[in-house]
């Protein structure tokens, strides 16, 4: 069968489809699924072009979704012919976060193989059901982004009606985190670098937008649309370039979901701030296989579709990768076949 794989140091260049051997028939608790398409995220791209490394040869994206094509022994939540869509952390099926998971050595895409493959054979534990009517495209954007967005502002911000949430970009998970607050009943505030990016993500339902090249104290702007209150849940995606906004932005008492690190690794943080503010910090990687069925739940009552940006066929996802890395998407890029 066709895999996309990355040869070791990494490097977009050193990705190549290949063929490799069919992983045949499940076993007892496992079930066969004929993938169709993933979604291309940061932690991917670290992958692939080297930034995480891998072994060499790892078949890579953490994001899947297909078709059943046959159950193991056992197997009593999933049919042949269900459409379903993996998950990010499968060693995690519900509770606490704890040690499994502090690291991606069960990660599919990282520690273990990914799903840029025709077929895989995995625990039935390792796939949830997709959303009813949903392509397999729009299905495996909710692995990662989507379901990073749901545990930042509902499982762990406790997002309600009437709040209010700063999302950073236009990105797939900043733009995941629009549409769950709107689903909500919250009022969102975005920025982005690009007025045409703030627009559009006005037509999405953003209440308020602001240009951060523009207003590079955009943290006090945010203030000043919240009449000095500040918003109850920052979706922080930057990192340490942003930080220091985002906590000027919040309010008292408030939420900031740390989930990426898209202007480095580290840095400084305002910690005195932090504390007169009393701000809850959390850092948070994606979500459970039980939060990401209630995600799915949430979606299918909603109605609302995931925004794809390009789709790519297996044989360019490089290709993919290098819109990725110039930023200029808006929303999701995904790989088909």
């Amino acid at each position: 069968m066709k895999a996309a794989v990355v040869r070791t140091p990494g490097g977009l260049n050193n990705i190549e489809v290949i063929d490799i051997a069919d992983p045949g028939r499940p076993g007892p608790g496992q079930i066969r699924v004929a993938l169709h398409a993933s979604s291309l995220n940061f932690h991917d791209l670290l992958v692939a072009n080297g930034g995480i490394p891998t072994a060499d040869g790892r078949v890579l994206m953490a994001d899947g979704a297909g078709v059943v094509e046959a159950v193991g022994e056992g197997v009593s939540e999933f049919q042949v012919g269900d459409q379903v869509v993996s998950g990010f952390f499968p060693q995690w099926p519900d509770g606490e976060v704890g040690a499994p998971v502090s690291n991606f050595a069960g990660t599919p895409g990282d520690g273990i193989d990914g799903f840029a493959a025709q077929y895989a054979v995995r625990a039935a534990s390792a796939f949830t059901h997709a959303p009813r009517g949903w392509s397999h495209a729009e299905a495996a954007t909710i692995t990662t982004a989507g379901l990073t967005a749901w545990r930042a502002l509902v499982v762990d911000g406790g997002l309600k009606a009437g709040d209010s949430v700063l999302v950073l970009g236009s990105g797939g998970v900043s733009i995941a985190a629009l549409q769950i607050a709107r689903m909500m009943g919250a009022s969102v505030i975005a920025t982005s670098s690009s007025d045409e990016k703030l627009e559009r993500l006005r037509q999405l339902g953003a209440d308020h937008t602001i240009n951060y090249r523009q207003t590079p104290e955009w943290g006090k702007r945010v203030l000043e649309l919240t009449a000095g209150r500040g918003v109850d849940q920052v979706v922080e995606v930057g990192g340490p370039g942003t930080l220091a906004q985002s906590i000027t932005a919040v309010r008292v008492g408030g939420h900031i979901a740390l989930i990426g690190v898209l202007t480095g690794r580290q840095g400084d943080v305002p910690t005195a701030v932090l504390m007169a503010k009393q701000v809850r910090l959390q850092g948070l990687i994606v979500g459970s296989r039980r939060h990401q069925q209630d995600y799915i739940r949430a979606l299918e009552q909603s109605g609302g579709r995931p925004i794809l940006d390009q789709r790519f066929p297996l044989d360019r996802l490089a290709d993919a990768f290098r819109l990725q890395e110039s930023g200029s998407h808006f929303g999701k890029i995904v790989v088909e076949w």
